[in-house]
């Protein structure tokens, strides 16, 4: 009977791996990834002749080192979230992933003039309950996972944030920077938003929550056209952080259906 692997051990010299010790200050990073995203990884890592692990690290090398610059990475990774985007975008993307001039089906309302379109602020999404002006709760949305999604669950949900979780650390701050007093009790959606949340793009120099039902600004008669909103969004002017490029609109359907555009999906 062969010896069974430990789970992280790779099968080229693992007795030598089971003696390496990091060095001092070294930390370890962990993603959760679907086995669709592993096997992609993997076919990569192959080509390489390496490890997942060594990937990554690789990028992470090439970023402090300078041969792979920020914006480089920046390219990719937004492709990536694009991907991954839980609002879906207007139009269909080409083989170079430039939307196109063909209405992504669904978002066809839109184009009908239904929906009422709101800057597109790029924070986290959480959920704050208030009494009397306090907050004593605060939530932060999950969405479901592809196999989650397989099995029938399409809608996301609130989890309750944790003080003590660093990852939670500056959406406790955002709220603490928010004036709520005048606040109606009950439950209201927010972004949060600011220097440590999601590369922080309309500039903010602290975090705070924006709450969606009072909040969050309207474009009056913005154009509902490919051409109309290509001229448009590179250069459209956030209505909350005036001087600063808005990164998009996401239009809202009043029985809860959204889309989204954002400047850049235009930009060359």
């Amino acid at each position: 009977m062969s010896e069974k692997r430990g789970p992280g051990r790779p099968r080229k010299d693992p007795k030598k791996l089971a003696k390496w010790t990091p060095p001092e200050g070294w930390v370890r990073v962990v993603a959760w990834t679907s086995p669709e995203e592993r096997k992609a990884l993997k076919r990569v890592a192959l080509e390489a002749e390496t490890s997942v692990a060594e990937l990554i690290r690789s990028l992470a090398s090439g970023l402090q080192h300078g041969v792979i610059t920020p914006e480089e990475l920046l390219t990719q990774a937004r492709k990536g979230m694009d991907v991954m985007e839980k609002i879906p975008t207007l139009f269909e993307r080409d083989e170079h992933f430039k939307v196109t001039d063909r209405v992504r089906p669904g978002c066809e309302w839109v184009f009908q003039g239904e929906g009422r379109p709101t800057e597109k602020l790029d924070g986290t999404n959480v959920r704050l309950t208030l009494r009397s002006g306090q907050v004593v709760r605060v939530e932060k949305r999950r969405n479901p996972n592809k196999e989650q999604k397989a099995a029938g669950i399409v809608d996301g949900w609130y989890v309750d944030a944790a003080r003590p979780n660093r990852s939670d650390q500056w959406i406790y701050e955002a709220v603490q920077n928010t004036q709520t007093a005048d606040w109606p009790d009950g439950e209201h959606s927010c972004e949060a938003l600011g220097p440590k949340i999601q590369g922080n793009p309309l500039q903010l120099d602290k975090h705070l929550c924006v709450p969606f039902n009072m909040k969050v600004p309207v474009y009056a008669d913005l154009p509902r056209s490919f051409q109309g909103l290509a001229e448009l969004l590179p250069t459209l002017e956030s209505q909350y952080v005036p001087g600063v490029v808005t990164e998009g609109i996401v239009f809202h359907h009043p029985d809860g259906r959204r889309a989204k555009i954002k400047g850049r999906d235009f930009r060359k």
